[in-house]
């Protein structure tokens, strides 16, 4: 592996993931599971907008079961986007395509990098009533991923992402990222270990470059935003979590104070109540 590789994983792998006004007026506000569900399902006459959910590095569309029940009860159509984790040139144009073929309005929710892809795909759709972020990058035009991870400090993933070498359809050789099995700690720490076991089994590698590519597009700069902020976050830290959602002028932040990385996972409920609230006060 070249010296030059060697510097992409560092800066990469420990970013993964595999993502005001208002804010002003409530800042950053503590989430419980006592969350208002009743208020989240609760709909006001308007027909739902159907929620597309994009997952991140090292998980596949199944990390968003639990809290696509919870929006199926609500009455709400969901459709969850398969992220190629192959970098915002090929990542962004499929979940783009996604986008324009749902009729009606879209709330756009991502997790970790997928944040990244949505901010870019959903440049220009004006079905994207939305923007949910779920522990999620949040770049701005010409920012990469490793421009945000490495802002603040605190992602533990680098020791725990193990490297494999592929062959691309060019010929070249690219390198897959994969969360180890030790990586519980650093991705998923509050979820149990036969839940983690089977995520780190059935996970999706992601591209290494996908941490080099240029941001093209910044959705969150026309279309409303919502944070969610998992604040014992070891792969995005924290920090970066809140300056990001509070740039893009967010219209409220939710903050778990327990939560990993996972938050879908662990905290499913309160996920899904952030998401509920974002399609009532866009519908």
């Amino acid at each position: 592996m070249s010296s030059n590789m060697s510097r992409r994983h560092v800066l990469t792998a420990g970013a993964v993931a595999a993502g005001a006004a208002a804010l002003a007026v409530s800042p950053f506000e503590t989430a419980t599971a006592s969350a208002a569900t009743a208020e989240a399902a609760a709909g006001d006459g308007n027909a739902k907008p159907t929620v597309v959910l994009v997952h991140g590095g090292y998980a596949d569309s199944s990390c968003w079961n639990a809290t696509i029940g919870m929006l199926q009860s609500w009455g709400y159509t969901t459709i969850c986007g398969s992220n190629p984790l192959r970098g915002i040139p090929t990542d962004a144009p499929y979940i783009a395509s996604l986008l324009d073929s749902i009729s009606g309005p879209v709330v756009l929710v991502a997790h970790s990098m997928g944040g990244t892809v949505i901010t870019n795909a959903a440049a220009g759709k004006a079905n994207v009533k939305a923007l949910v972020y779920i522990a999620a990058f949040v770049p701005d035009m010409g920012e990469t991923q490793a421009d945000l991870i490495n802002k603040f400090p605190g992602s533990e993933v680098l020791p725990v992402s193990v490297p494999v070498p592929y062959t691309k359809p060019d010929g070249t050789t690219g390198t897959d990222l994969y969360l180890s099995k030790d990586g519980q700690a650093a991705f998923a720490a509050d979820i149990p270990a036969s839940t983690f076991r089977v995520l780190q089994a059935t996970q999706r590698p992601f591209d290494a470059d996908s941490f080099i590519y240029p941001t093209t597009a910044a959705a969150w700069r026309t279309i409303p935003t919502w944070g969610l902020v998992a604040g014992q976050d070891k792969a995005i830290p924290p920090a970066c979590q809140r300056w990001m959602y509070s740039r893009a002028n967010a219209r409220k932040v939710i903050e778990v104070p327990t939560s990993s990385h996972v938050a879908m996972l662990s905290h499913p409920q309160i996920v899904a109540n952030l998401i509920a609230t974002a399609a009532r006060a866009t519908s």
